[in-house]
């Protein structure tokens, strides 16, 4: 099914900011243009500018030409993957940096969401993540410690938590997001290089694997610089409707 051509459009400009083919401050091309380059009419135009817009990717509007903005990488939490091949997804270079991996007793929190007893042997692991060498997110990492011994033997520097997980048959396959904005901690903003109380998006995890074995909890904290968040809907219009015609 081919795909809306506002859609097209906006994929090819949002490709050009993100090469610098069309640079950051800059003006971008009028509508005039666009409609010539394109051989389109003004709305699709319009539709797809919109939504570059509605991203933060060039601002201006009600009569300000737009003008090229930091186009920051989009997250879609469609479907469950790991930050790593997230950011290869978007064309940029993961990275990580271990702050701490320990084994402790559960506090009584962490046990709460982990399901096990307080004061039972868990691994808590900090890592900075990186785009392009640069601080992108602290993550916040708490696994049962039948999970996470097997990440303690392993290089979090420079390899993958969840490919160690697959490698061990224990890889989440599901997992449940929550998103809320908090202001930065002390960790925050060291790691991140901002100050404290410095807004951050979050995204609370909660992971199973493959067997129904919830196998992680995280807090992850995004410079909003760095990263934002997509969730796509549909209406189920056509169940709902059959759920109304049964009823009645």
């Amino acid at each position: 099914m081919r795909r809306p051509l506002h859609e097209q459009l906006y994929e090819q400009m949002r490709d050009r900011i993100r090469s610098g083919e069309w640079p950051e401050g800059e003006r971008v091309p009028s509508e005039h243009s666009l409609i010539a380059e394109f051989g389109t009419s003004r709305g699709p135009i319009r539709q797809a500018l919109a939504t570059l817009r509605a991203e933060g990717a060039v601002d201006g509007g009600r009569g300000a030409p737009p003008r090229v903005r930091r186009l920051v990488p989009t997250q879609s939490f469609q479907s469950f993957v790991s930050f790593t091949d997230w950011a290869r997804s978007i064309g940029r270079r993961p990275g990580q940096r271990v702050i701490e991996a320990a084994r402790r007793p559960a506090s009584e929190t962490v046990a709460d969401d982990l399901g096990v007893e307080p004061g039972a042997a868990i691994v808590e692991i900090v890592r900075l993540r990186l785009l392009d060498d640069e601080p992108a997110m602290l993550e916040r990492s708490a696994f049962p410690f039948a999970v996470g011994k097997l990440l303690l033997a392993a290089d979090l520097d420079t390899g993958s938590i969840y490919q160690t997980m697959q490698e061990h048959g224990c890889a989440p396959v599901r997992a449940r997001h929550v998103f809320d904005a908090v202001p930065a901690d002390d960790l925050d903003a060291a790691a991140l290089a901002v100050p404290v109380s410095t807004p951050l998006l979050r995204v609370r995890r909660t992971a199973w694997a493959e067997d129904g074995s919830l196998v992680e909890v995280a807090d992850d904290r995004y410079l909003p610089t760095m990263a934002s968040f997509a969730v796509e809907n549909t209406s189920d219009v056509r169940s709902a409707l059959t759920r109304e015609t049964g009823e009645r």
